[in-house]
C-alpha cells in the first residue's frame, strides 16, 4: 500500500516537473509526458526494491545509476543529458517545494491570526 502512494504522490509531483525539464533539454519529441509518468513509477519501484536489500551510499548510488537509466532511455539521450535533466528537476522541486511550503506557511499563520494587531 506504501508503495502505490509513493507512486501515486510521485506521478502527481515529479512528472509534471520531469516532463519540463526534459521538454526544455532534450526538446518535445523526445520528452513525452508518459515518459515521464514510466520513469516516476518504475524508477520508485526499483529504487524501493534496490533499498530493501542495498543500505546506505552504496544504495543510493545504485538508484541514481537506475533514475539516470531510465532517463536516458525514456528521453533518448546521452548519459549527461540524463544527469543534467535529473540535477535540474531536482533543483525545480526544491524550489517548488519552498514556494509551496511558504505559501502553505502563510496561509496557516493567516488562519490563526498571527498578523493581526491585538486589541486592547
Amino acid at each position: 500500500m506504501y508503495l502505490l502512494i509513493q507512486i501515486i504522490v510521485g506521478i502527481i509531483i515529479v512528472s509534471p516537473i520531469l516532463w519540463l525539464v526534459g521538454r526544455a533539454l532534450v526538446g518535445k519529441d523526445k520528452a513525452k509526458f508518459t515518459d515521464a509518468i514510466w520513469i516516476v513509477a518504475i524508477g520508485i519501484v526499483i529504487g524501493s526494491l534496490v533499498g530493501s536489500f542495498v543500505h546506505g551510499l552504496l544504495g543510493m548510488v545504485i538508484s541514481l545509476i537506475i533514475w539516470l537509466v531510465l532517463i536516458k532511455h525514456f528521453f533518448d539521450c546521452g548519459w549527461l543529458k540524463a544527469f543534467l535533466i535529473a540535477i535540474v528537476a531536482v533543483i525545480v522541486l526544491i524550489i517548488v517545494a519552498i514556494v509551496v511550503g511558504f505559501i502553505v506557511g502563510v496561509g496557516i499563520l493567516a488562519l490563526l491570526g498571527a498578523g493581526s494587531i491585538p486589541h486592547i
